[in-house]
């Protein structure tokens, strides 16, 4: 509902037409998803510490920031000096959702793709590999198990 009150909103398109075919896309939504629940019944299970995470976002957006200049300083140099190199990244989350997080994080990061999930490891491709990548992989680890609810980091 929600949802569909900011879509309203933030089109500012207040016809009746639009309204009506809105109402109907959110109920055949609600239709579908319903239906997809009673066949899997998979549900995900969201437990994050929500101050943490908030945190995390925060600090990541900070090293996005970083990452995209540090990028930026490559491609603009006459040289580019780039120097590609897949690694494997090992993670400590023990949730789903943890991993998640933590692989997103590293490809939101300019420069850096994850490319694989693998048992107790994630393959990376980086632009520019500096060994003290792993370091600052390391940390973004660290602080992504913090989030975790249950973690004793």
């Amino acid at each position: 509902m929600f949802m569909l009150a900011l879509w309203l909103m933030l089109s500012g398109i207040y016809k009746p037409i639009l309204i009506g075919f809105g109402a109907i896309s959110v109920g055949l939504v609600m239709v579908i998803v319903r239906r997809m629940d009673q066949v899997d019944g998979d549900h995900v299970q969201i437990s994050i510490r929500p101050i943490q995470f908030f945190f995390y976002l925060f600090w990541l957006l900070i090293e996005i920031a970083k990452s995209n200049w540090k990028v930026t300083k490559i491609i603009l140099a006459r040289t580019m000096p780039i120097r590609q190199n897949l690694f494997e990244v090992p993670y400590t989350q023990t949730s789903d959702l943890g991993q998640v997080i933590f692989a997103n994080s590293i490809t939101l990061t300019p420069g850096t793709l994850t490319i694989e999930t693998e048992a107790g490891e994630f393959l990376v491709h980086a632009l520019s590999y500096d060994p003290t990548d792993m370091d600052a992989l390391a940390d973004m680890d660290r602080r992504v198990t913090e989030i975790e609810n249950g973690a004793t980091i």
